[in-house]
């Protein structure tokens, strides 16, 4: 039996590829697209939790924040 769970991405650009990481599993992809970074994330996370098992404590909340820096 299976069932679908919601997990997040969070993507950010490294050189001339995307860097996709799962915060809620730990698991890491990339790709040369934000869509294949995600799929290859998906891909990644799957197998991943054929291996083990992950209890998720609900959704995380997602913000952003400034930070004064010198320039």
């Amino acid at each position: 039996m299976h069932t679908e769970r919601v997990f997040t991405a969070v993507i950010h650009k490294e050189g001339d590829i995307y860097v996709a990481e799962c915060p809620d599993v730990g698991t890491v992809s990339q790709g040369y697209t934000i869509e294949e970074a995600i799929n290859n994330l998906k891909e990644a996370t799957e197998l991943y939790l054929e291996e083990f098992s992950v209890e998720i404590k609900g959704n995380p909340i997602l913000t952003t924040f400034k930070v004064a820096v010198n320039a």
